[in-house]
């Protein structure tokens, strides 16, 4: 698990959380977090992503000191099974299958939903003893479907105080819901994203698994030491020594930017290129082509 000491710039660049997208796919309002430009791809400004994730931490900090709640979202293949262990992990709720709309704006009959989910979970043993097989295939489908839909949130008995998203533009449903019920929003923003939309970005590579690890253990490591009434820190450099290892990442290129450790480093690149290819995010071929540039630096 993360430590303090091991957040640092360096970290984030071998987890490879300053390539963006290519640079015909950026979103202008995200110029501020743009460090440079490196053979089409926009390298997004690591200073900015540490001061960012400094934010973030200090945000739910506060929030669970005051014995708030926070929503985890993160339906896409790289981020899901990462965010439900780490919200597992510090008691927090999450949705990583298909987000359902009226999830938070029309939570009334979210609620009764779960309600429904765990009264077929109390009764099923009394209910199914007087029911015809039909009855209990039909019974036992609803459930199924119902804990599918709900098994990340069915103890959550009001709106969270704030929302953590993987990837701004793939949740684009549930970030608009939280606006609207004027919710906090953190979430990793790659450069194709408007930053504007949420409170709290953190500018990163959203598309790779390592920097999503990095990043969400980070902050659940805050929270459970903010339950516990500890401060959490992450490394600070100065800005000229900030720039000055992001330089050096870019110029180098793929190599300077791997882990210390090669091997792990490629085996992590390859499953990030394989995790871009299958992403459901792809629409045309231009989408492809991004993906898999992208891929090979991250």
């Amino acid at each position: 698990m993360i430590t303090p000491t091991q957040v640092t710039v360096e970290n984030l660049i071998s987890s490879g959380a300053h390539f963006g997208h290519l640079t015909r796919r950026w979103h202008p309002n995200y110029k501020p977090y743009i460090f440079m430009e490196k053979n089409g791809i926009h390298i997004i400004d690591i200073q900015q992503t540490m001061q960012c994730l400094h934010q973030a931490i200090d945000v739910v900090t506060r929030i669970v000191r005051d014995s708030g709640t926070i929503l985890f979202v993160g339906t896409k293949k790289q981020a899901k099974d990462i965010l439900q262990r780490e919200a597992d992990r510090c008691g927090m709720y999450y949705v990583v299958e298909r987000w359902l709309g009226g999830t938070l704006t029309n939570f009334a009959t979210i609620k009764r939903s779960i309600k429904r989910l765990q009264q077929l979970e109390k009764d099923a043993d009394t209910l199914y003893q007087t029911l015809t097989k039909k009855e209990i295939l039909r019974l036992e489908h609803e459930r199924i479907r119902l804990s599918d839909q709900h098994r990340g949130i069915k103890d959550m008995k009001q709106l969270p105080d704030i929302v953590y998203v993987v990837d701004g533009q793939y949740e684009a449903t549930a970030i608009r819901e939280a606006r609207r019920l004027e919710i906090p929003i953190i979430a990793i923003v790659d450069s194709n994203t408007d930053p504007t939309l949420v409170d709290y970005p953190i500018p990163a590579n959203d598309d790779s698994l390592r920097t999503i690890q990095l990043i969400t253990e980070t902050l659940t490591t805050a929270i459970i030491a903010a339950r516990g009434g500890q401060s959490f820190e992450v490394e600070e450099k100065t800005g000229a020594e900030a720039e000055r290892v992001a330089i050096e990442a870019a110029s180098e290129g793929e190599e300077a930017a791997a882990a210390p450790d090669a091997a792990a480093a490629a085996s992590d690149e390859q499953a990030a290129v394989e995790t871009k290819e299958v992403a459901p995010a792809v629409e045309d071929d231009k989408d492809a082509e991004e993906l898999k540039e992208k891929g090979k630096k991250a």
